[in-house]
Order: structure tokens, then sequence, then C-alpha cells
């Protein structure tokens, strides 16, 4: 008598979720086998994170069937994934460094160790010592979490997921977002075999963005992109130049990056970087910006790129280096010394970073160059109104009023608002960090348009694009960065760009 397969230990079918302006999942079907490893690749934006969210119970699905261990299944929030056995592993470490690592891997759960209220500590590190077991980890649970380093508090973290055992229901399913972006390899591969070891209790996803360990660690891989998945292959049959070639997908379209307007940008060094660093988010970088130049910067996330824009305007410090202005050595301690040195910032977060949404249009328009329209200490307002209509006609924001709160603004004017700021305070140098995230296709094109004009007038751009294709596409020059470095640099002139392929083999 034959016995049936067990259930999958995860089904996705049919998954869809939109944001405004923006499908980030369509039609995705994953299933994820009991003992499984999968792993889940793309390129930025291919809608990995949201998907993540999705299993973590942080988002709900517009549409489509979560199924665990082969029953359909609504995760209502994160608390109710871990319920159901579904733990995620961070990249950026979720333990509180100031408590114990007994403490952190039962935070929330005490109640369990807790008689009349108070927390028996020797049967809660007793317990938490089982669970450091479980992956082969050679620590006292009561020892200050911040005193271990990265590695082992990787470590930790997969034993905190493990913890789901005694509470989930069934086969745990593991997340495991990026966990080798700051390890050395001697860490990499004793982590890769705990995963092997564990496979007998567990199941995982393993998002990563490095292919080589994707395909080393995997038994299938999904591949996504723009929300989607493009491809399903068993990890044996599959190279590296493979997943390349299945990341980047479609050609890129000349026009809609407007790379006819693009012209060669002058000699004029506006920025320079030399031998900078900061820590462990990048390392010597030697980076060079010309008048005219839209430069961008392309690598996954972990690469370091970021941290170098927020270093260039002064949200952090570096470590080493210098970096020069008009060929002179500038120290930025701070955005105000960016913005009195001509630089603007256009953030990911514009909601959060680039804006005061409670404000109005006109407001916001001029708060880099308040002393444009002050009049005896005293905002002029009418000053204020006139270089605000004028921006709203350039730029074609569709708004009711200057007056009206950025709040109630759609994504794409939100952005041409921030873009306004910065040309109003004759910023000669323009950071653009996802300008067209969460934008409609509309939208970007206006962006791009923006882009183009301010390359015309002779500002200096510094690209982080959510793309590939839009990096290259408005791009006269591209840094690629890798793990805190800078691997390989291209140009790229109008007419004569590089492929996506050829960045891709230097990004991961």
């Amino acid at each position: 008598m034959s016995t049936a397969a067990p259930a999958p230990a995860l089904q996705l079918v049919g998954i869809e979720k939109s944001f405004p302006g923006v499908k980030a999942l369509q039609d995705v079907s994953i299933t994820l086998g009991v003992g499984e490893v999968v792993g889940l690749i793309g390129e930025n934006g291919a809608g990995k994170s949201t998907l993540m969210r999705i299993l973590s119970g942080v988002y709900q699905p517009d549409a489509g069937n979560i199924r665990l261990h082969g029953e359909d299944t609504v995760l209502r929030n994160a608390q109710d994934a871990a319920r159901r056995g579904i733990a995620m592993v961070f990249q950026e470490q979720s333990l509180l460094p100031n408590l114990t690592v007994g403490q952190n891997i039962y935070l929330g759960a005490e109640a369990q160790f807790s008689r009349m209220g108070i927390v028996q500590w020797s049967r809660l590190y007793a317990a938490a010592a089982r669970q450091l077991a479980k992956v082969q980890v050679d620590v006292d649970p009561s020892t200050i979490t911040g005193d271990l380093d990265f590695a082992t508090r990787q470590m930790v973290e997969l034993a905190k997921a493990m913890t789901l055992e005694e509470a989930g229901e069934g086969h745990l399913v593991i997340l495991l977002d990026e966990p080798t972006s700051v390890l050395e390899q001697a860490d990499i591969d004793i982590l890769f075999a705990r995963v092997r070891a564990l496979k007998a209790r567990a199941s995982f996803v393993f998002v990563s963005h490095r292919l080589d360990e994707v395909l080393a660690l995997s038994d299938r891989v999904y591949v996504m992109k723009d929300g989607g998945v493009v491809a399903e292959l068993p990890a044996a049959e599959a190279d590296t130049r493979q997943l390349h070639q299945l990341m980047v997908g479609r050609d890129r379209h000349s026009e809609y990056y407007r790379e006819a307007q693009q012209r060669p940008f002058g000699e004029k060094v506006l920025l320079e970087t030399r031998g900078l660093c900061a820590g462990a988010h990048y390392r010597d970088v030697d980076l060079t910006l010309h008048v005219g130049e839209v430069l961008g910067i392309a690598g996954v996330i972990g690469s370091g790129r970021e941290s170098l824009c927020r270093t260039l305007f002064g949200f952090e410090q570096p470590t080493a280096g210098e970096i020069l202005l008009d060929g002179a050595p500038a120290r930025i301690a701070g955005p105000a010394d960016a913005v009195a040195a001509g630089i603007g910032y256009v953030p990911r977060e514009r909601r959060n970073e680039g804006l005061v949404l409670f404000l109005s249009v006109a407001a916001n328009m001029t708060l880099a160059s308040l002393r444009r329209v002050m009049r005896h200490g005293m905002i002029d307002h009418a000053a204020e109104a006139r270089l605000a209509g004028e921006w709203v006609e350039r730029l074609h924001i569709r708004t009711p009023s200057i007056r009206a709160l950025c709040l109630n603004l759609s994504g794409g004017n939100q952005q041409k608002i921030v873009l306004a700021k910065w040309m109003n305070a004759h910023a000669r140098i323009i950071i653009l960090d996802h300008p067209t995230r969460g934008l409609d296709v509309g939208a970007k094109e206006e962006v791009y348009d923006l882009v183009r004009s301010m390359s015309a007038q002779g500002l200096g751009v510094l690209l982080i694009a959510d793309t590939l294709e839009e990096t290259i596409g408005l791009c006269h020059s591209i840094m690629v960065m890798r793990d805190g470095r800078v691997t390989r640099r291209f140009d790229a002139p109008s007419g004569a760009k590089p492929r996506q392929v050829d960045l891709v083999e230097h990004m991961v």
C-alpha cells in the first residue's frame, strides 16, 4: 500500500499585491517542500521584499491563497505567522544588544517562564540553551548580546526562530532575508552547514543577491522580475550566468529614458572622493562627478551605495578618506553643511525624509532656501507664493493650490516638489536615491525629463535607481559596488550603453 506524499510545507497560489501607483506582486505562485531550501532571487524592486512581508504577516495579499501544510491559511499579522510556525531571520538583525542572549531568544514570550508575574530566569536560560544547541552554538545564554560578533548573533537569530517548534503547528518555515550580506566566507560556511542540518525540522526560503550562494544552498530557485515569477529551476541544473540573464529579462527602451537628449558632460569636476571609507559600510571609494554628468551607482542591498550617498549629504560620517568640492577638501559634518555647499538630496523615503507632509506645497518648496523669501526676519508669503507658482508651472505639478498640503498629493507630484525644493535652492549637486520608487509610468517619465533638464543646466547628478534598466538609460557613467567596494566602472554614452548582464556580473 503506497503512502501519499506529504503536503508542501508552504504554497503561494496567485498572490497579488498593489500599492498606490505600483503593482508590487502579480500572480505569484511558489511551492516550498518539506525539508527543502528554495532560493528567491531578483533585482531590487522585483517584489521579493513584499513577498517576504506577506509571508511574515506584515502585509495582507490583495488576492491569492497561502497554504501551510496543505491547508488554506490567513496570516493576519506577524504574531499569527509566528504561531503558525513561520519565522524570519533578518538581514538587519532584530536582536537588542543590551539584552542577554536568552532574553533575546524569548523576547515577548517570557510569560511561559513566569510564576506570579516573576520571570524564573533559570528556566528561561535553560530553554534558551536548548535552542542554541539546535544550531550548534556554544554561547552562555546569560551573555550580553552586544558582546557577540555579528556571525554569532546571526546564529542566535536562527536559534530564536527555532523556538517556534514548541508553539508552531508542525514543520517550521524559516525565511532567510540576506543572512550572509556582511558575513565572512568561514561564517557563511558555518551558517549553511547549520541550515542543512536543520532541514529535517524546517524548510527555508533563502533570499540573496549572491547567486553563487543561492545555487550552493538551495534545492530549487525562483527568479522574480517586475513583481512576478519568471522562472523556476533546479539549482543543480543552473549557473550564475543563466540566473543573471533571467533576472535582467527584457531589453531597454532608449526613448523611454530620453537617451536622445543625453549630451556629453563637462570637464570641470564638481565632486570627488578619495579613499572614502565608513566602517563596515564601504571602503576605499574613489568617485568623480563632473558638471552635467549623471553618475549612476549600481549595487544590491548591502553594497554600500546608500550609505555612501548619505555620507555625501552629511547624514553619516566617513571614517577615512576625503571629500573634495571644486577641487578643495571639504568637511560635511551634517546636512546643513551639504546644503551650504550646494548639495541637495532626494531621499528614497520622500514622505518621511523629503517632505513635511502637513505643510503646504509652497512651504515645502522653500524649506531649503528660506533666506530667499525672508523679509526682516519674517517669511514674505507673497514672495513665497511667486516662487512656488513658478515651479508649479515649470514642473507641471498638479495641485489644487500652492497652499494645498503635500499630504494630499500623488507620489509623482510629491517627488516633483522635492526636486523643486533643491532646484529652488540652487543646488549644484543633486543626489537622487530611488527617485522613481512608487511612481507610475507617466510620473516616472516626468522625473526622467527633469533629470535630463538638470544635466543640461550643468548640475551634477548622483543616481541610485530602482532598476538597472533605469540606471543604464539615464546615466553618462556607472559605478558598480559590491560588499562595500567599487568593482567596476562603465561609460554609458548615448548609443553605446553597457548591457544589464555586464553590470549584474559585478554586482553579485
